[in-house]
């Protein structure tokens, strides 16, 4: 048995936080706003996991209204999503992704955010994919305004 979800996140950018994307700490004058780090790629992965099975969303349950979510790694987030639906019998098939940034570019980072998704999701790396992306300077994103990022994840039922 199988089960698919697509997962959707944005943060704007803004001054005096880190940027971190895939779980890497990215070299950027600018990071993302949001009650926990804000890791875009992360939340949209998430999103697309809980929607899989209907689980709700990122929001319902790590609220950003619980202070214990503060400042969060996303990393940590996601060990707990991965351990929810393992619980329940599933794994995953594969995932795809997209990072939508005008700056900064994405594609020096990409191999180590896929090393730490696979470890945290304890699957190989080439069932993983994480793209690049840019808005060609339109719309918020490509006025560097704001990041977003897409995923979609095939689960499959333990044997």
């Amino acid at each position: 048995m199988y089960r698919i979800g697509t997962g959707y996140d944005i943060h704007r950018l803004t001054e005096g936080r880190d940027l971190i994307i895939g779980g890497v700490k990215i070299t950027h004058e600018k990071g993302l706003l949001g009650h926990s780090d804000a890791d875009v790629l992360i939340h949209a992965i998430i999103d697309a996991m809980l929607g899989a099975l209907a689980l709700a969303d990122i929001g319902t349950l790590f609220p950003d209204t619980d202070k214990k979510y503060k400042d969060a790694d996303s990393t940590v987030l996601l060990q707990l999503v991965y351990d929810k639906i393992t619980n329940l019998g599933w794994q995953i098939e594969n995932l795809d992704s997209n990072i939508i940034a005008q700056q900064p570019k994405m594609m020096p980072y990409i191999p180590k955010m896929k090393e730490i998704l696979s470890a945290v999701l304890k699957t190989e790396p080439d069932r993983i994919s994480v793209k690049a992306k840019t808005k060609e300077k339109m719309d918020a994103v490509g006025k560097e305004l704001a990041i977003e990022a897409q995923a979609v994840v095939l689960l499959k039922k333990g044997e």
